[in-house]
């Protein structure tokens, strides 16, 4: 299913966005319910430690000088802010972003209205907003890397599905107007050292040693750390993951690649004792809308990236139940949830599909009250 145009992304075009679009997702999000926090904070979890030979001594102004002998250097740690509402749920909710995201992604929507952290904060959970190490508020890294200005915003309009600029896909839910599309430009944050999966994943496994017992809820490249961090400890109950990038698989069932326009996918394979911990706790991904099925090759950058993605997890959650587990990939137009993008969790229907995470919580148990 190639992408469809709609709307044009231009100051002509989004000086009249759809008003009742927008009136509706204000209506449902609750904009103006009285939320009341007994907690909040930050705090840093895991991270290295460099130690350099030699002894510090102190200084004074007649001879000062920077010199790293006998100091350290604390970095690859990742930063968390919270928040623990009143008459909190048993479990809390960890959200981790995905590429050249940070925790903003699940603050506010790009049109003003309450992002998944607030509308679970009013259902009653805590929530945890990861930066993971290298990104946003965790930027000190232990690795050199270079930030280059590339100008590249119209190629991830189109990676993230929300149209072929200028113009938007037919229906869609990103909000159409200019100031929403220059918010969302404004989230994207740069890595100050390569990623790394396992450093993400260690650091995320540790935020519940602070947080406790809860669910993890991924996006985009948060997925592939989101899974590795599941096999680490117990204190993960459940994972949510939106449009993840990559997956895990028993390391000598990893499904052959699959091959498209935008590069080959393949699974990591883990030893079999890691991957059957992800049997143990009920899983749901889901993806949204303007992808087609996997033997339909696109020209679309979007579609042809998701594509693939959206295939392995097919095949991923074939497999996690086959040993006996509880995973459900929610392919949302074909129930009926239409015009969403990457970001589907920060559109115009979001309230929606908190509702569709919600009920799917409480099918599993996972809402409980203290």
């Amino acid at each position: 299913m190639a992408t469809s145009s709609g709307a044009v992304a231009s100051a002509a075009a989004c000086s009249d966005p759809d008003t009742s679009k927008v009136d509706a997702a204000n209506a449902q999000s609750g904009k103006n319910a009285i939320l009341t926090i007994e907690k909040q904070g930050s705090f840093s979890v895991g991270g290295t430690v460099i130690e350099v030979p030699g002894t510090y001594e102190s200084q004074n102004f007649d001879n000062w000088k920077p010199y790293p002998e006998g100091q350290t250097y604390h970095g690859d740690h990742a930063s968390v802010f919270y928040q623990i509402p009143q008459n909190a749920r048993d479990l809390s909710m960890v959200f981790l972003h995905g590429a050249g995201q940070s925790a903003r992604t699940w603050q506010t929507t790009p049109d003003g209205r309450d992002g998944f952290q607030n509308i679970f904060l009013k259902r009653g959970f805590g929530t945890y907003l990861i930066d993971q190490p290298r990104r946003g508020q965790a930027g000190r890294s232990t690795v050199e890397a270079q930030i280059t200005p590339v100008a590249d915003e119209q190629m991830w309009f189109e990676v993230w599905r929300m149209g072929h600029w200028p113009k938007y896909s037919e229906n869609v839910q990103f909000p159409q107007d200019e100031a929403s599309l220059e918010q969302f430009f404004q989230w994207m944050t740069p890595n100050t050292g390569n990623f790394d999966a396992n450093l993400v994943a260690g650091a995320t496994a540790k935020v519940f040693d602070k947080s406790g017992a809860g669910i993890l809820v991924t996006h985009s490249q948060g997925g592939l750390p989101g899974w590795m961090a599941a096999t680490q400890t117990d204190k993960i109950a459940a994972v949510a993951a939106y449009e993840p990038g990559n997956y895990l698989f028993p390391e000598n069932e990893v499904p052959e690649a699959l091959p498209s326009r935008t590069g080959a996918l393949q699974g990591i394979g883990v030893p079999m004792d890691e991957f059957k911990k992800l049997t143990g706790i009920p899983i749901v991904i889901y993806f949204g809308d303007y992808i087609p099925e996997v033997n339909e090759v696109s020209d679309d950058l979007g579609a042809e990236n998701w594509r693939v993605r959206q295939e392995l997890g097919r095949k991923f959650v074939e497999t996690v139940n086959k040993y006996g587990g509880d995973a459900t990939l929610v392919e949302l137009p074909k129930i009926g949830v239409h015009g969403n993008t990457h970001f589907l969790f920060a559109e115009l229907n979001n309230v929606e599909l908190a509702n569709l995470l919600s009920d799917w919580m409480k099918e599993k148990g996972l809402d409980k009250s203290k």
